[in-house]
């Protein structure tokens, strides 16, 4: 009997789980929110923020921003601003002016459905609000009208206007809760600018800007514009200007990470540029780990791994094969992986062939010139690999088989390599060969520097994770006020005691 009731117990258990596993099937899964509604409830986050005095709101509607402005049209903007605004709003009436007007077939539809629901039932109360939301809620409809313009080469025009419109009514209102809005304003009107091809008119305007916000303590907007500038110098190749910016500001500590990014890329490319390969692959590096994922922002993660890839060959290091099969980085990628191939062999002719073949793409990348300067890594590959195989070698036939111009050039790079220590060996002039001699082994000075920089790296994280931590807001005077109240009850017990209005017994407790 006992064997029997155990088995139902189980067989009761199966069922219960069985039914658990239907109803859960059973449930509809719950309808995404729609453009418009989910520009209603930014526009509650964003009130809520400012009534609040809490920032992390706003800052959650803008990481949104990348999502939502895929899903936007003109359909959406006009219903979200209509439910947001009342009727008679000057503010409603100038968003609109941005947009085209609705066609006469939504009109006729609106028209006929709203008659259909008169005749049938009775009027539901109004839901439209009667006054106007905070200034921080038309700067975020602007926002999404100047991306919305982005869409068509016929409104680049247009956004540029709506651009400087927005950035004199933001800097005359003059609000603080509205800095983390501006900062992605600034994004967009450098957009405008480049869309239309009008990208250096900008730079006054920036610079200014940079140096309002830097006189304000306003972090997030000047770290965008910082970002805008340098993205400009680049944009035209102005190395020296934009190297001179990078050594008179300070990007702030407390900018977000997509930011921080964007500046370790462009300083990473400033780097590249004027031969520090060393500081150039450390602000890659951290380009990389503060990115926003591969799939969320491939187009940064490619030109950032492209960069990489140039400079860690620049300095002699052959990148893992692992990172040409990210399924992301695979196809962009696929011109640098011939060349990793043609530097880790030390084929010449063969890097010369894949240059050529490639130069479209690494001119559109602006990776050219430094591709270039891999033609003398080309070189030193190969004499290393010539000094493992042969402990004596002619400088003809090094000429032979690097591809070289005459002896006199193998001598060169030969002495050159040898003085730089690629290899270890000396050049008998006499009898022209190269005599080769032992290798470095793999220790030295070189492994305390490497993990010196891993420990250096290890410490910055946790201060940036000690930094990043949040606290609850004025937590610290709750502890004084109750303090403060502990003191004040303990004077005034020991005031009764003193005037003798407190019996022996009162006031002890259960003691």
């Amino acid at each position: 009997m006992p064997d029997v009731e155990m088995v139902k117990a189980t067989d009761k258990k199966e069922d219960l789980k069985d039914e658990k596993k239907d109803e859960k099937k059973s449930e509809p899964k719950p309808e995404p929110p729609t453009p418009t509604q989910e520009i209603k409830a930014n526009i509650a986050l964003i009130d809520r923020a400012i009534n609040d005095l809490e920032t992390r709101f706003t800052h959650r509607v803008l990481r949104s921003l990348t999502a939502l402005r895929k899903r936007i049209n003109d359909k959406v903007l006009r219903d979200a601003i209509e439910e947001n605004y009342p009727k008679d709003s000057a503010v409603k009436n100038s968003l609109l002016s941005w947009l085209p007007s609705a066609p006469p077939a939504e009109q006729s539809m609106e028209i006929d459905t709203t008659s259909e629901a008169n005749a049938t039932a009775p009027l539901p109360p109004s839901s439209k609000p009667t006054s106007d939301p905070v200034p921080e809620a038309e700067i975020y409809f602007r926002l999404l009208i100047i991306h919305h313009l982005h869409t068509s080469k016929d409104t680049y025009s247009k956004s540029i206007e709506l651009s400087h419109e927005t950035v004199d009514k933001m800097q005359s209102m003059n609000r603080r809760s509205m800095d983390p809005i501006a900062a992605k304003i600034w994004f967009a009107v450098e957009r405008s600018y480049e869309l239309g091809g009008e990208l250096a008119d900008a730079r006054p305007m920036f610079l200014a800007a940079q140096r309002t916000a830097s006189l304000r303590h306003d972090d997030d907007t000047q770290a965008s514009l910082i970002n805008r500038l340098l993205r400009g110098y680049l944009h035209y190749n102005l190395y020296d200007q934009a190297d001179k910016l990078v050594s008179k500001t300070t990007f702030p500590a407390s900018a977000s990470n997509p930011q921080y990014a964007r500046y370790h890329y462009f300083l990473g490319r400033i780097k590249a540029v004027q031969l520090n390969y060393t500081a150039a692959h450390t602000n890659l590096q951290q380009a990389i780990r503060r990115a926003p994922a591969a799939k969320t922002a491939p187009g940064f993660y490619q030109a950032v791994h492209k960069l990489f890839v140039i400079v860690e060959l620049l300095m002699g290091d052959i990148p893992d094969r692992g990172l040409f099969r990210h399924p992301v980085l695979e196809k962009a990628l696929s011109a640098y992986f011939d060349i990793v191939k043609a530097v880790r062999t030390g084929s010449l002719s063969e890097f010369q062939t894949t240059l050529n073949k490639h130069a479209a793409q690494f001119e559109a990348d602006k990776t050219y010139t430094l591709i270039v300067r891999l033609r003398q890594n080309v070189i030193k590959t190969g004499i290393r690999r010539l000094s493992l195989s042969y402990s004596r070698i002619s400088l003809r036939d090094i000429c032979l088989k690097l591809h070289l111009d005459s002896e006199e050039d193998a001598e060169y790079i030969v002495g050159k390599a040898i003085r730089d220590g690629v290899i270890e060996g000396r050049i008998v002039h006499e009898k022209g060969w190269m005599e080769c001699g032992s290798q470095k082994d793999g220790y030295g000075p070189e492994a305390s520097e490497v993990f010196g920089r891993r420990i250096g790296y290890c410490l910055d994280l946790h201060n940036e994770s000690v930094k990043a931590m949040r606290y609850p807001l004025n937590a610290h005077r709750k502890e004084l006020a109750a303090a403060q109240d502990a003191r004040e009850r303990e004077k005034e017990l020991a005031k009764e005691i003193q005037e003798g209005d407190l019996d022996d017994d009162e006031g002890l407790g259960d003691y």
